[in-house]
């Protein structure tokens, strides 16, 4: 069976045979199309749409294989976990003579798509992508035109997209069982939309592992949805638990990333101090560097952050046209720190992982 070929990209002259137009009047359309009567225009962009065309400037380089520019859309780079994974990325293209172009969607798929249609005028070879929702229609779409796509940090639904990622299921696990062993019996998660394929997994596994102790996860569980996912998001919510229950902080808090956590300690540490801080039990996750030079150093879910990046980056380079989709899902580990271990409350015999500095 023969091996398939890389799709061709449209171009103008395509747009313009297909329009029954002039390459100009293409041009035209795309650069200056109050210039162009309405009628004609409507001819171009119906053709435009029906070969699925996007402007590159850098086509012709394209084709001869000349580009080497990989593109990577993180949901944000401000956090600590994506800023690994983009290191990781680079390390392995700069091994190959590649160079990386970067992107946040701060969760907005309009944002992603912009970036999605930029990175393809600018003729990237690939992409990378922390999708913001469970649809990657839009990611197929893209590869079916010709451009490599890795999804990053998300376990892939579809058969032709390669992906890397973490079992978040198991992360939420391991945080949830570790206090459930030292005796908790209500358990705060803040947490982040569930669109969001790393929340709704995270949560899962949290309740999943309440069920395994044969208790009720909509009793020992309660979820509070968070504005933002980071520092702010995570002191705003802690500030209001505090306030609703009379100045009484919960008494195990999970946070769907090591920033929530931070801001939890913070809001924790202006309302009542260093005696407040110590009496609540609080993991993290992403283990990011921060994590055990905080003033309570920080119970974390590690991610392999750097092993994430440079693994998505291999499997974007190594994949032929043809070639079937990989997937790579990393474990996570439990990292258990001072700001889970609130004196008196470990259960005799509990396990769990070992206290690390």
């Amino acid at each position: 069976m023969p091996r398939a070929t890389t799709p061709r990209r449209a171009s103008v002259a395509d747009v313009a045979r297909q329009a029954g137009v002039s390459v100009g009047t293409v041009s035209n359309v795309l650069n200056r199309p109050e210039t162009v009567a309405p009628a004609t225009r409507a001819r171009v962009e119906a053709a435009i749409e029906e070969l699925s065309f996007v402007p590159n400037g850098l086509a012709r380089q394209l084709r001869a294989g000349t580009i080497t520019t990989v593109g990577a859309i993180l949901l944000d780079i401000r956090n600590p976990f994506f800023t690994e994974v983009a290191r990781g990325i680079e390390d392995r293209l700069t091994a190959a003579d590649h160079t990386l172009m970067l992107a946040s969607s701060d969760d907005d798929p309009a944002r992603e798509a912009r970036y999605l249609r930029l990175f393809e005028e600018k003729g990237v070879v690939g992409l990378l992508v922390v999708p913001g929702s469970l649809d990657v229609e839009p990611l197929r779409a893209v590869q079916r035109r010709g451009v490599r796509v890795v999804l990053l940090d998300a376990a892939s639904s579809s058969p032709d997209l390669s992906s890397v990622s973490v079992d978040d299921a198991a992360g939420g696990a391991l945080a949830a069982r570790h206090l459930l062993e030292l005796g908790y019996r209500r358990l705060t998660f803040l947490n982040g939309p569930h669109t969001i394929r790393q929340c709704a997994d995270r949560l899962r596994g949290i309740r999943e592992a309440v069920a395994d102790e044969g208790l009720d996860p909509d009793v020992v569980v309660e979820e509070v949805r968070l504005t933002s996912l980071d520092a702010g998001g995570g002191d705003v919510a802690m500030g209001r638990l505090v306030d609703a229950s009379g100045g009484r902080p919960p008494e195990a808090v999970l946070c769907v990333n090591d920033l929530v956590a931070v801001g939890v300690q913070r809001a924790l540490r202006r309302l009542g101090g260093t005696a407040l801080l110590s009496r609540v039990a609080c993991v993290g996750y992403d283990d990011i560097d921060i994590a055990s030079e905080l003033a309570m150093p920080l119970t974390s879910v590690r991610q392999p952050a750097l092993e994430m990046g440079y693994r998505a980056a291999d499997l974007l380079l190594a994949r032929g046209p043809g070639e079937p989709a990989e997937h790579v899902v990393f474990q996570p580990e439990l990292v258990v720190r001072a700001s889970s271990l609130v004196p008196g409350r470990a259960r005799a015999g509990a396990g769990g992982s070992s206290p690390t500095s």
